[in-house]
């Protein structure tokens, strides 16, 4: 029987900019494969381009994935937490393996300057690839800048199997002498990844499709240092949902984009997840650990997607349904603080109950929860101060208040039959009646139901509100 490799997949992102979604799609697919597999997830921070590093991104970026619980399983000890391998603090491994295929032929010495490069139409013309070692290593110790290059072969082709798109294969001649090494000494990305793909056993490569192109260069490499590749699947690309890339110019586009309109992490893990991948039936709202125990590389499919924010705000909607009123009490509590809303009559689970149906977003919680916690000083809904409260209202809701405080058992079902039984009493309509009332007591026009706010805010503070509103 053949022993199975473990899985050891990574996420390996470059700190120029935000977390993109198409990103943080490939990092939750990494991380969803490692936990079903039983494999290790770890993070590689790609900063060896020094020109373009942004330490504010990279900050970002870690936050992000720990913001959607992307929590990597192995690194450098820091602060009691892994910190992810940062490709910049490994230099003298990338320059030991540039050497090496110097000595065994594969690689060169090129002097070509970037004056020289800019001139040239087609691409590099392998000028210095046939310079003899010792002149080379004469025009080093000359003091000359240098870069090394890859010896691609010539003639033939690469062939690679990707997971989802079956055998690729790619003509030689149209693969470049790529860079291995900058004059700063710093690796370029296709010499980094590979050494540390190889140092660090990593089975499966799991990208984005944009590096497909890349690939055989990446296979040369492999065999050329003789190593063993690791498995490759290139993920779809995420279209805007109008068609082409996805961008902040069409709408949100980062993670950061979507936390601070509301989103819950789990939401956007849930959905990302989908968007490529199938669990195998007509499952859309999932768990993390239903994602996990669904997951599986053959699921994924290769076609493009489009980006729908109509179904990622549903499934917000859904997955806020789904907490437990503890959140929303947690978030109630850092809104108006925990004296404030553990005073509330017996009601705060009762105000996380009422809202939960209604918020599509968590930044609709401090508008929707005001009037629980705060007594209105105005009718702040002037479309429904107009349709609803008139001239009658004050009088009339004098006479609920009334009714409302000879009430022993302050239940839903005792409120509903005060105010029934001062319609029938009175003659008034009861959608005016307990449309006036809603405005006196939440000083808006809509929400949850009127007898459950009512019992929720309690006897006393309602009768007070009410009250009050007559000076409106």
């Amino acid at each position: 029987m053949l022993e199975t490799k473990p899985v050891r997949v990574r996420f390996a992102p470059s700190p120029t900019g935000y977390l993109h979604v198409g990103g943080a799609r490939t990092a939750i697919y990494n991380y969803l494969f490692a936990k079903a597999t039983g494999g290790t997830f770890y993070l590689r921070v790609e900063d060896t381009d020094r020109k373009r590093y942004n330490e504010a991104a990279l900050n970002d970026l870690l936050r992000d994935l720990k913001w959607l619980g992307l929590n990597w399983d192995e690194g450098p000890e820091a602060s009691g937490n892994f910190g992810p391998y940062f490709q910049s603090e490994r230099l003298e491994i990338y320059g030991k393996e540039a050497q090496k295929l110097i000595d065994d032929g594969h690689a060169y010495y090129c002097f070509c300057t970037e004056e020289r490069l800019q001139t040239l139409e087609h691409g590099y013309d392998r000028l210095c690839r046939d310079l003899p070692i010792d002149e080379a290593k004469k025009r080093i110790e000359a003091g000359e800048k240098f870069v090394i290059r890859f010896k691609s072969p010539l003639n033939g082709t690469t062939k690679f199997s990707d997971l989802l798109r079956g055998e690729i294969e790619t003509p030689n001649k149209d693969l470049d002498d790529l860079v291995l090494l900058k004059r700063d000494k710093f690796p370029t990305y296709h010499l980094a990844s590979v050494v540390d793909d190889h140092y660090m056993q990593t089975s499966h490569v799991l990208r984005g499709d944009e590096w497909i192109s890349s690939t055989p260069k990446h296979v040369l490499l492999y065999n050329a240092f003789g190593w063993e590749k690791p498995l490759f699947c290139h993920l779809p690309v995420i279209l805007a949902p109008g068609g082409g890339k996805l961008s902040k110019r069409k709408g949100a586009a980062s993670v950061g984009d979507f936390r601070d309109l509301g989103y819950l992490p789990h939401t956007l893990v849930n959905f990302l997840s989908l968007l490529g991948w199938s669990p195998g039936n007509d499952r859309e709202v999932m768990s993390l650990n239903e994602m996990i125990e669904a997951f599986s590389l053959e699921r994924i499919h290769p076609k493009a997607v489009a980006f729908d924010e109509k179904k990622l705000e549903w499934m917000n909607g859904m997955h806020i349904r789904l907490l437990p009123d503890s959140y929303l009490i947690n978030e109630l509590e850092k809104l108006y603080g925990a004296t404030v809303v553990r005073a509330t009559h017996s009601g705060c689970p009762m105000v996380a109950a009422l809202l939960k149906p209604r918020l599509k977003f968590m930044t609709e919680l401090p508008e929707m929860s005001k009037y629980f916690f705060e007594r209105p000083q105005k009718i702040e809904d002037e479309r429904a101060k107009a349709k609803y409260w008139t001239e009658q209202s004050p009088e009339q809701i004098s006479l609920i208040a009334k009714e409302l405080g000879n009430i022993e058992d302050f239940n839903i079902k005792n409120i509903e039959a005060a105010f029934m039984n001062v319609c029938e009493k009175h003659e008034i309509k009861l959608g005016a009646l307990a449309q006036s009332v809603r405005l006196a007591v939440c000083g808006v026009g809509a929400g949850p139901g009127l007898w459950e706010i009512i019992e929720c805010i309690g006897k006393d503070e309602c009768i007070c509100r009410i009250e009050n509103a007559k000076k409106f």
